[in-house]
């Protein structure tokens, strides 16, 4: 129920960060909100924070290193950057360092909800109950579903949500070309309209980069040109 979650938002306009969490608390989310990304982590490693409401452009600390600090500390918590609709360099960016998600300002407040809602989804409660199947083992990295948790030699790699689910997703269809449309309908929802494809490459890329030895010339997970990818090699099933 949404009463059980707590989202931080991130932002120093007053105006807007007034608004957002008035409109949050009014769906009964429980809000904190900070002004700069410093100020965020401090309350982070405080409270138990749940999802991440980050605008790019503020004094201090911006968007950008409070996301790359919080991915650094092997933190998953979802999180959702604000951007400007005339910065897709910056979403892109964003993307590129941890963020799971943007919306684009100005945005309507139900768009804003459904991507608080599929994130909480994804994170929380995608993949809770992972059926008969427990863990997956591929070369000297394990899949753990049920914790949602991938290790590299024991050690923990620190997937994100998403970076978990299109594993999943590939394992389950493995040596099979999935195109990038389905692993969005997979990934984000059938219903989902991702405005760049390119973020599906993005997050391939992070997920290449904790499981791959050879990010560049990937055993695991490889690219169908013009396509999609497809997940090669054996696995065993524990």
């Amino acid at each position: 129920m949404a009463e059980q979650w707590k989202i931080l938002v991130v932002e120093d306009d007053d105006a807007v960060a007034k608004g957002l969490v008035a409109s949050l608390e009014q769906e009964q989310y429980i809000v904190d909100r900070a002004e700069n990304g410093k100020v965020a982590l401090e309350i982070i490693n405080e409270k138990d924070i749940q999802l991440v409401l980050l605008d790019i452009r503020m004094p201090v600390m911006d968007g950008f290193e409070m996301c790359r600090t919080l991915r650094e500390k092997g933190s998953t918590i979802p999180v959702i950057m604000l951007t400007a609709r005339d910065e897709e360099g910056d979403r892109v960016l964003g993307l590129e360092i941890g963020a799971d998600d943007y919306v684009v300002k100005p945005f309507s407040f139900p768009e804003l909800l459904s991507r608080i809602k599929a994130q909480l989804r994804r994170a929380y409660g995608a993949y809770s109950n992972a059926g008969e199947i427990e863990k997956i083992q591929f070369g000297n990295i394990t899949a753990d579903y049920k914790k949602m948790q991938v290790f590299k030699d024991d050690q923990d790699l620190y997937l994100t949500p998403i970076e978990f689910k299109l594993l999943r997703y590939l394992l389950d269809h493995r040596n099979m070309p999935i195109s990038r449309k389905d692993l969005i309908a997979a990934v984000w929802g059938e219903n989902f309209i991702l405005e760049d494809q390119r973020t599906v490459d993005v997050h391939i890329r992070h997920l290449r980069e904790k499981i791959e030895e050879m990010p560049s010339q990937p055993d695991y997970i490889t690219t169908v040109r013009g396509y999609g990818y497809r997940f090669s090699g054996e696995i065993k099933v524990l």
